[in-house]
């Protein structure tokens, strides 16, 4: 179904936690990286497998707001979906809950490129993958 959350769960680790317990910040980037690579591979694919295609895929943009705090040993999980995509550049969606408590929410933005770092058009270098992403993105604005 497009638009589709994916979602699984983590532990929160001691070492992903401040002096007060808190999880650092920087840690939800870590895991929105989880949140895609899980995505992919739900859809039977792996980076490995894409960048062995000749395709990257960097972070170009990012936006994260905080709303509330993990602490250690929470149990916590992270959704992603794809919420929009063209030939060379793609957008995720991330949300980060405890239970039905929203923690954090983000989005990361893409674009395809080849080992030279030069823009990739995934229809052309890699029609199945073009063709799989566009039946898992969002059809929400």
């Amino acid at each position: 179904m497009a638009g589709t959350w994916y979602h699984h769960e983590i532990r929160v680790r001691y070492q992903e936690t401040d002096q007060m317990g808190v999880v650092y910040h920087a840690n939800y980037l870590t895991w929105f990286e989880m949140g895609r690579t899980e995505w992919i591979r739900a859809f039977g694919h792996t980076y490995e497998e894409i960048e062995r295609r000749g395709l990257l895929l960097p972070v170009t943009d990012l936006e994260i707001s905080y709303k509330r705090a993990a602490r250690y040993d929470d149990i916590v999980t992270i959704w992603t979906r794809l919420a929009a995509m063209s030939h060379v550049r793609l957008e995720y969606d991330f949300k980060i809950t405890r239970e039905d408590e929203l923690l954090v929410k983000g989005k990361t933005k893409h674009v395809w490129v080849g080992k030279d770092f030069k823009p990739a058009r995934i229809d052309k270098k890699a029609p199945d993958l073009y063709a799989l992403l566009t039946n898992h993105v969002s059809e929400e604005a």
